[in-house]
């Protein structure tokens, strides 16, 4: 009997040992290809529990090796150095602009890192060539362009000027975020992209394989073991005759795990069960942070990560996904868990997105929220020219209308008034039939219907979405017209296919602020150089484009109300005339694209903290 059990140890001491070396032995599309080994996992060549999440790599037609970023953007891998966590990534065309109008790297464990000339926004013009004008033009993307010249693509920076673009007929392409500029204006550079988890580079420092103890692989389960040596197998046996008793033992608490462990998964099914009537009744649920591994499988798949947070993928059933937001613990005083208990428990309406649960575990806490499908707003309006994301401009128009209800219901239809102070697209949830949601209350403030100012502890919002009068009660006092100042700036982003909100510099004075330039477009009466298919297109983008300018008034008395806001878009917008200008205001200097407010000057009073 202690013979088969020794044999039995032994057994279970290669076969482990033997998933290791599968995982940390390299592997290569062909001769000449990167040696690949974890965290990264070859298709068709490693066995799939031996990459760490969103670490995936093919092998092309070519043989070149294939990392493919979200969303649907491939690269090809030149090198991987393990132990500073750098990629050497290029176009397969050496056409890197080609490449990048998709994507998004918020949900990739990669980041750009080590440009000489910065990540930036860019967006892309195609404009006719007329005989005279130069070719050579320093913003002309040549490997994009028609090779007859009859059509050049341009590209300009959020740091140039609309006006930087030659004096030719031009429409805008697409746009991109967070770019690096090398490899903008140097199309065919090697490009970098570092990883900082899993953090393996302290194995190789020295000299030791970085591994995952089981499938599921997350972060903390990461350990370096020795790499494999001839004299391993020697170790393997003598080890085995030592510790056969001791992993006798460990197989049998094992057993017994998983006896409780079915146990304990049969509770779970009968709680989920429980809280699918807790779900019809919108009754919002608390949940153990073990009922969250489970839900998210060990939180495999990530949706995002912000500040506050790491959103994963969930799911209670076959037919109801959720989004898990872990917050950090080490941010805040656990206000914004507050706000959106609190807020999102009470409200219920089709254009604000429902909180299904929360977690309160000791000092992990999270929220569950409904999983859409399309993601965010902000994820089709900065790529208005691509077949796959540009929405239309009927149902952009109905997506405007949607979020303005939402936010007339969290002013007047709730028993008290609920200030959001963070709208912009990122906020504003797609479901399957793109009707929107507004999310993320962690920022809100409660009041009264019948209190006309809120106090303020801190500036709150995005920069580029907060209201002047948060920064400076020279602007008047704080209330729900922050609200309908934010949801002008989304307005505009719509119109325009672009951000409003960039870095804060000093540089450029003289670029023409992006809200600006859509009122002079409208006051000249120029069309809107958007992407517009026919006149009702035409109608429906000048619609928008005057809303949102009554709603970024400078002073908030001159601000319409939601519920006003509300009837201009349902009604026609033919009656709709033209605001005053915002940006010829006799009282604090004007905003300037480069900063959400400049040149207020030390005279402006900042508002004080009060609760």
């Amino acid at each position: 009997m202690a013979k088969s059990y020794f044999l039995f140890v032994l057994f279970i001491l290669h076969h482990g040992q033997g998933q290791h070396d599968e995982c940390a032995v390299s592997r290569r599309c062909d001769g000449h290809g990167p040696a690949i080994r974890f965290p990264f996992q070859l298709k068709d060549r490693h066995p799939d529990y031996c990459g760490f999440p969103g670490f995936h790599l093919s092998c092309s037609d070519t043989h070149d090796t294939v990392l493919e970023l979200p969303i649907s953007v491939k690269l090809f891998v030149k090198k991987i150095d393990y132990k500073s966590q750098e990629l050497q990534v290029y176009h397969p065309d050496h056409c890197f602009p080609r490449g990048i109008q998709q994507l998004n790297l918020s949900s990739s464990p990669f980041q750009f890192t080590g440009y000489r000339l910065g990540l930036d926004d860019f967006s892309f013009f195609s404009c006719s060539h007329t005989e005279g004008e130069a070719l050579t033009y320093r913003r002309a993307i040549s490997c994009l362009s028609d090779t007859s010249y009859s059509h050049q693509v341009y590209v300009l920076s959020d740091d140039d000027g609309i006006y930087s673009l030659p004096t030719l007929p031009c429409r805008k392409m697409y746009s991109a975020r967070s770019i690096p500029a090398d490899g903008v204006y140097h199309p065919d550079d090697i490009l970098y992209l570092n990883w900082s988890r899993p953090a393996c580079r302290n194995c190789e420092l020295k000299g030791r394989s970085c591994i995952c103890t089981n499938s599921s692989c997350i972060e903390s389960e990461i350990q370096c073991i020795p790499k494999h040596t001839e004299g391993a197998s020697t170790k393997l046996v003598a080890t085995g005759a030592i510790l056969g008793p001791t992993l006798f033992l460990l197989l049998a608490f094992a057993l017994y795990r998983v006896y409780s462990n079915d146990k304990a998964e049969k509770e779970y099914r009968k709680r989920i069960e429980n809280f699918l009537d807790d779900y019809r009744s919108y009754k919002p649920t608390r949940y153990l942070y073990a009922d969250l591994k489970r839900i998210t499988n060990q939180f495999t798949e990530k949706l995002g990560e912000g500040a506050y947070g790491t959103v994963f993928k969930g799911k209670l059933s076959n037919e109801i996904h959720v989004a898990v937001k872990i917050l950090n613990s080490s941010m805040g005083n656990g206000e914004e868990f507050i706000n959106e208990v609190g807020i999102m428990g009470r409200i219920h309406h089709v254009n604000v997105v429902r909180l299904v649960g929360f977690c309160a575990d000791g000092f992990r806490r999270a929220l569950v929220y409904e999983f859409f499908s399309n993601y965010s707003l902000e994820k089709f309006i900065f790529s208005e020219n691509s077949k796959s994301h540009f929405l239309g401009w009927d149902r952009l128009h109905d997506i405007s209308l949607g979020v303005a209800k939402g936010i007339e219901y969290l002013h007047q239809g709730c028993d008290q008034r609920i200030l959001h102070f963070d709208i912009k697209p990122h906020n504003v949830l797609l479901d399957q039939n793109f009707i929107p949601k507004i999310s993320d209350f962690g920022l809100a403030k409660l009041c009264s219907k019948d209190q006309s100012a809120v106090s303020m502890t801190t500036g709150r919002g995005t920069m580029g979405y907060i209201a002047p009068e948060v920064f400076s009660r020279n602007f008047g006092t704080v209330s729900y017209k922050a609200d309908v100042y934010s949801f002008g700036m989304l307005l505009l982003e719509i119109v325009g296919g672009r951000r409003s909100t960039v870095d804060l510099t000093s540089e450029n004075a003289s670029q023409v602020y992006f809200p600006e330039w859509i009122y002079n477009l409208l006051e000249q009466k120029e069309e809107l150089r958007v992407f517009i298919e026919g006149d009702g297109d035409m109608k429906i983008a000048k619609k928008l484009a005057i809303v949102g300018l009554q709603c970024i008034q400078w002073h908030p008395m001159d601000r319409p109300s939601m519920k006003l806001v509300v009837q201009m878009l349902e009604g026609e917008g033919d009656k709709l005339i033209m605001p005053p200008n915002p940006f010829a205001s006799p009282g604090p200097t004007r905003i300037h694209a480069r900063k959400p407010i400049t040149h207020l000057g030390q005279e402006l009073e900042v508002i004080p903290e009060l609760d």
